[in-house]
């Protein structure tokens, strides 16, 4: 697994390859990437031959414009997932608005923040995704947490609560991004775009 000072390094390393043109790159970006976007476009739109779509969309503007990333906000991961997270909503925006669903902003925000959950969950290391999955996900308390993960009650407890505020952290971060681009500034998702 890569350590913290590697991430950003293959970042970088993967972003200069392709604003060089390598195709390799590309492919490489996408082998490890590809799962996180199309689960992520899947659960909010639930359709997945839309996200299936939106998918390669994203990597192909990923091979256009590399530029747009800038590793000094965070990782390509972060990055893609928050281009994901954006377009996916607009999309489903606009199939709700063509719906002409009533009800359908409450909606839509509510999917997109359980897919956002989702997604800052899956991020998370696998000893507090696990404490978060048993205890949360599967209704247990932190006794039978605690039991099934071989630890104790005591470390179920720890990293539920450092998981959660982990989450609660990401979550306020992402609705101060969401505000912020919603103020008419456009700078707001890292994307470029506006």
């Amino acid at each position: 697994m890569a350590t913290p000072e590697q991430a950003p390094r293959w970042d970088e390393q993967v972003q200069r390859r392709l604003a060089r043109g390598e195709e390799t790159a590309l492919g490489e970006l996408y082998d490890r990437l590809a799962p996180m976007v199309h689960g992520l476009a899947g659960r909010i739109l639930g359709d997945q031959a839309a996200a299936a779509q939106l998918t390669r969309e994203i990597f192909a503007h990923a091979w256009e414009h590399p530029e747009d990333f800038d590793p000094d906000r965070g990782t390509l991961r972060s990055w893609l997932g928050a281009l994901t997270h954006h377009r996916a909503v607009e999309r489903l925006r606009a199939r709700r608005a063509a719906e002409r669903a009533p009800g359908a902003e409450a909606e839509i925000r509510a999917v997109a923040t359980a897919a956002r959950v989702q997604y800052v969950v899956d991020s998370l290391p696998q000893p507090l995704r696990e404490t978060i999955a048993v205890t949360y996900y599967d209704g247990r308390t932190y006794h039978e947490t605690a039991r099934l993960l071989g630890i104790s009650e005591q470390a179920a407890k720890q990293r539920m609560r450092l998981g959660l505020e982990l989450l609660a952290t990401e979550l306020a971060d992402e609705r101060a991004r969401q505000d912020g681009a919603g103020n008419g500034n456009g700078s707001g998702n890292g994307s470029g775009e506006t």
